[in-house]
């Protein structure tokens, strides 16, 4: 989606002031009817579990096993996507039921749900799609923005991205633990040690459960429920991987320079989050399916509203985003996932628009020297520094990112105090000050 006209830094703080207000009436309205719908989500993912495990036992039979393995993916899919994904951020503390809690839920992937909430909850949303900070871009191990430097390695980044689906709980787990910061300098190696042990524990639960015990269970039955456990992992992966790569790599995402993202105010880190992140088209069920991540602009505006609201409030943050002339980035999903493929075979190449993430681009040093001057150039409307708008932001009326997390993402109100994140500095070196642009 082409870019349209710069805001200016009033209609930025507006935009912010309106959509405090929209999530303000959506905390006000949280209800019974809230909590009656994650309980039923979380009782029938229970049900599927139950009756794909079961089923999967006459597996030597062609129609059980396609029954009991759907059943079993359905809930995978389920437990990782609306439940355990919105339940880690907090979606429903609000109801104070220590059952569904952000800080004692479990889910059924790889990843230990404490790592999950530091690497995803804190550091992927508070920079979503700032290179240098938001680790999501790439995963460490492709090239999806023109501002990465190339290497012939990517080369190989379809195949790369192929495996990192069909395993992607793994490949996300051990990301997480973050050896390359450990190699920097920037975190202790004993720290990393003790995140990796975490990690094996819990991939071997998975692997004991889902590969050893149910098929033992089974008896003659072992190897169908052996492929069946192995067929709904790998889908829920494949799904997984589907769902979050169209929700941030598509075409009219944006991608942001470290400076870009630094003493923002509230109304900024809202528009970085729309221009930042893509939905996805479809009916109830697929939108449940993928978590309501499809409605990924919401979720990354609010990440703590409850999933089941995001359809509601999308019609009104599309209309705020025509009113102010902001992208609001959506497509079907055939749609978003070619987009994605494509971005991964042009980024594997070397060509126009390659160039050394350490080093500004000419248009970057423009946009620097102009940066207060209130003048954009055209198609640019970045400013090198900032975000959007001219002049240095005061800190009247405005909340600043260094307050941290709890400034830019306020909580539900029933919902008890947490510890005030890590300071932002403290999360690794600052990346280029160049800007990108369009991923």
């Amino acid at each position: 989606m082409p870019d349209t006209r710069e805001m200016t830094k009033a209609e930025i703080e507006e935009l912010g002031h309106e959509l405090d207000q929209l999530r303000a009436s959506v905390v006000a309205s949280l209800g019974e009817n809230d909590s009656r719908y994650i309980r039923r989500v979380i009782g029938a993912q229970r049900l599927l579990e139950l009756g794909g495990r079961i089923t999967m036992f006459a597996g030597f039979l062609p129609p059980a096993w396609i029954a009991g393995t759907a059943m079993l993916t359905t809930a995978k899919i389920l437990d990782n996507m609306e439940i355990g994904h919105n339940v880690l951020h907090g979606q429903w503390d609000w109801m104070g039921d220590p059952r569904i809690q952000s800080t004692t839920w479990e889910w059924d992937a790889v990843s230990p749900a404490g790592h999950w909430r530091q690497a995803h909850n804190y550091r992927h949303h508070t920079f979503t799609n700032v290179l240098g900070k938001d680790r999501d871009i790439g995963f460490g191990i492709l090239r999806m923005t023109p501002g990465q430097r190339w290497n012939p390695v990517y080369l190989a980044q379809p195949l790369y991205n192929l495996g990192l689906a069909a395993t992607f709980e793994w490949g996300i787990a051990i990301f997480d633990v973050e050896v390359d910061r450990a190699w920097n300098g920037e975190k202790s190696w004993k720290e990393v040690l003790s995140q990796f042990g975490a990690v094996l524990r819990k991939g071997g639960r998975q692997v004991l459960k889902d590969f050893l015990v149910f098929p033992v269970l089974a008896g003659p039955a072992f190897l169908p429920v052996f492929l069946g456990n192995l067929t709904a992992n790998v889908v829920r992966n494949l799904w997984a991987h589907t769902i979050i790569f169209c929700g941030h790599f598509p075409d009219g995402v944006e991608v942001f320079a470290t400076e870009q993202a630094e003493n923002e105010t509230r109304g900024e880190w809202y528009l970085r989050q729309i221009r930042g992140s893509a939905n996805i088209e479809g009916p109830p069920l697929f939108h449940l399916l993928s978590g309501n991540l499809s409605h990924q602009i919401e979720h990354h505006l609010f990440p703590d509203l409850p999933s089941n609201r995001y359809s509601q409030i999308a019609p009104q943050v599309r209309a705020l985003c025509e009113r102010y002339g902001i992208p609001y980035t959506t497509g079907s999903l055939p749609r978003q996932t070619a987009n994605v493929w494509k971005r991964v075979l042009r980024m594997a190449l070397p060509g126009p628009g390659t160039r050394s993430a350490a080093a500004p681009s000419a248009a970057a040093r423009t946009a620097a020297n102009t940066a207060n001057t209130g003048a954009g150039e055209v198609g640019e409307p970045r400013r090198s520094g900032r975000l959007v708008g001219a002049g240095p932001v005061g800190r009247t009326g405005a909340s600043r990112q260094g307050a941290g997390w709890q400034n830019l993402v306020r909580r539900l109100p029933a919902q008890p105090r947490r510890p005030v994140e890590p300071a932002m500095a403290s999360l690794g070196r600052r990346a280029t000050a160049s800007r990108f642009g369009a991923i």
